[in-house]
């Protein structure tokens, strides 16, 4: 198979996966234990409002017309509105996405980098105590849970020494500050960085493991491998053969990263309650406490499309480095 008949067919598989998956959750939301109704009443609502309530979100009619306008205003972007908000579920659900990846994309990323350098240092000084004590730190971080880290650093740099705020993406006084200027002037704040920090460090050392050992690993087979013999006996400058060292043994940990990438909003979810980061995983837990549905189910599908996405990207990058994986899959 081609890599472009490939790349198609993945391109085919991942937008039957999304609808799949849309659809999965459409049917979830209508059937799952307790109705809007029953929701209402128990917020005080008589009936007649209730009424007037489900005939504006489409809740009274037929489940297929249902089913059908839901795929239609995906279509459209048109997501619904927030039972608890009254606002457009994008318009809500976007600022916080964007809040997640501020915290995801350059945790996950430096992530890679650090762990990717202290990993060849330790495979290139195999056997030393530098290594040893290396590979217990770095998988101390994988073992305890994210959410127990970020507590930890809560307790020591927030509560203890008051060095860091301790929850929030911004403090009051800084929000009103900013009021009216665009989203990107935050960056420019100290306030902003302070609160920043102990997020950004709890996911930083939860990803750092795997690119560490994995980078390790490929360095010492590396090592033992003819052509680096061959530079060794050649006379080969030591910087270059580091390099040529380097650039063949982090190929895998590079085509790793998108995979920590789509992991790590599940991680989210924790880390956004503990350190009240208003993130896509704050926002979910907040719509599944209130009950507001649309929502979760937006949430959800993003989710869902992260992860699928994700994969796909994977694909295409093995693909691209390694033209076999597309003949094996015609196989």
């Amino acid at each position: 198979m081609s890599q472009a008949k490939y790349i198609l067919k993945r391109t085919a598989i991942t937008a039957v996966l999304i609808y799949l998956v849309a659809s999965a959750l459409f049917l979830f939301f209508r059937f799952m234990p307790g109705s809007y109704s029953s929701i209402m009443l128990q917020q005080g609502l008589g009936p007649e409002q209730i009424a007037v309530l489900e005939r504006k979100w489409g809740l009274n009619q037929p489940l297929h017309v249902q089913y059908l306008n839901y795929i239609r205003n995906m279509l459209s972007a048109d997501v619904g509105q927030s039972f608890v908000y009254g606002t457009n579920v994008w318009e809500l659900v976007r600022p916080r996405m964007l809040n997640s990846f501020i915290l995801i994309a350059p945790a996950v990323t430096v992530s890679y980098l650090v762990g990717g350098v202290l990993g060849a240092a330790m495979g290139n000084n195999r056997g030393t105590r530098f290594e040893k004590y290396g590979i217990v730190v770095v998988s101390t971080f994988k073992t305890v849970p994210v959410f127990l880290s970020g507590i930890i650093l809560l307790t020591i740099f927030a509560s203890q020494f008051d060095v860091f705020p301790s929850s929030g993406m911004l403090s009051t006084e800084t929000t009103r500050a900013l009021s009216g200027q665009p989203f990107y002037a935050m960056f420019g704040t100290a306030d902003f960085w302070m609160h920043y920090f102990l997020p950004f460090v709890t996911v930083m050392t939860f990803f750092i493991t795997l690119p560490s050992l994995i980078m390790r690993t490929n360095v010492v087979e590396t090592l033992g491998q003819d052509f680096l013999y061959y530079h060794r006996i050649t006379g080969l400058n030591r910087s270059l053969k580091f390099k040529k060292l380097i650039k063949h043994a982090s190929l895998p940990v590079i085509t790793l990263y998108p995979v920590s990438m789509t992991r790590a909003l599940g991680g989210m979810v924790l880390v956004e309650v503990v350190f009240n980061w208003p993130g896509i995983g704050k926002l979910l837990v907040d719509s599944v406490l209130a009950r507001d549905y649309p929502v979760v189910q937006f949430v959800f599908i993003v989710a869902a499309v992260w992860v699928i996405i994700g994969n796909y990207v994977i694909d295409i990058l093995y693909s691209v480095i390694d033209p076999r994986v597309a003949i094996k899959s015609e196989e």
